[in-house]
């Protein structure tokens, strides 16, 4: 693997087509659900296709995905990645599903570099799960953007992924686009799956929370969200568990005092899930 020694040097690894953006890059969260997202069409993945013709062209992407929840920290290093069938009891459609795309370990070891001293491990076995692909698909559906996912640490706190999380704000002027992948209000074992058709279906904890979860985010106000566990019950019951809810705070992070915030696909399914998303820039 070729050894880069400053930020600068990324390009010389990275596609060089003229099209590709040396902007500063937006950031993304993406409320994904589930993952027959990634075949179906509805109003969720028509917005995500819309989001994607709104965006530059990346040079890369990094995703951080709710389905990649390890031990210690560790980044996609491989140059291509396999599509990962990581849930059971879905049609033979889905599983058939790929989405044939490029690594980029150049784009590996300089994620590993930049957030030094936290210790990050290349990986060559895990791939794209479908936190990343279900949604990536119609973001980028000809798959001619490499990617790489960054995993979340399970053993660490909030505070700890939003600071390793800011680290990689300079990749944003270098062309990369950094997405979060999860669900803001992510409580399976509550859902009502015989309700998963009615749009903006949320029990009154589900809406309370999404209020004040979306308040919190439209204002910039995150301490609280970085302390969730300090808030009301509601919340609580919104996010029983950090994986899908982590991602969020990654996102949140990379924002800059200039960067508009945005919601979209901002709707409850289910009772007790949202496909909130925020575009930030």
């Amino acid at each position: 693997m070729s050894k880069i020694n400053n930020i600068n040097q990324l390009n010389d690894f990275l596609p060089q087509d003229l099209n590709l953006s040396d902007q500063r890059m937006p950031v993304l969260f993406l409320g994904h659900g589930s993952p027959m997202n990634a075949i179906d069409d509805n109003e969720f993945v028509r917005q995500f296709q819309s989001i994607g013709r709104s965006l530059p062209t990346p040079k890369a992407i990094i995703c951080i995905s709710a389905h990649w929840f390890t031990k210690g920290t560790f980044v996609t290093a491989m140059k291509r990645p396999q599509t990962i069938h990581d849930f059971g009891g879905f049609p033979e459609e889905l599983f058939k599903f790929q989405y044939p795309v490029n690594g980029s370990p150049e784009l590996a070891a300089q994620t590993k570099d930049i957030l030094q001293p936290i210790q990050v491990s290349l990986d060559q076995d895990w791939g794209l799960d479908h936190g990343a692909w279900s949604v990536l698909t119609h973001l980028y559906p000809k798959g001619d953007v490499p990617v790489i996912e960054l995993s979340i640490d399970y053993t660490q706190s909030p505070v700890f992924h939003f600071e390793l999380a800011q680290k990689l704000s300079t990749l944003r002027d270098k062309g990369i686009l950094i997405i979060g992948s999860g669900n803001i209000i992510h409580n399976l074992r509550l859902a009502d799956f015989n309700g998963i058709h009615k749009i903006d279906y949320g029990y009154d904890w589900a809406l309370e929370s999404h209020e004040i979860l979306n308040k919190y985010i439209l204002d910039s106000n995150y301490n609280p969200l970085i302390n969730y566990k300090d808030l009301t019950k509601s919340v609580q019951l919104a996010i029983p568990t950090p994986e899908h809810y982590l991602p969020l705070i990654y996102t949140l992070a990379l924002k800059d005092k200039k960067d508009d915030v945005t919601l979209f696909n901002d709707k409850l399914l289910a009772g007790s899930l949202s496909m909130t998303s925020v575009r930030i820039g």
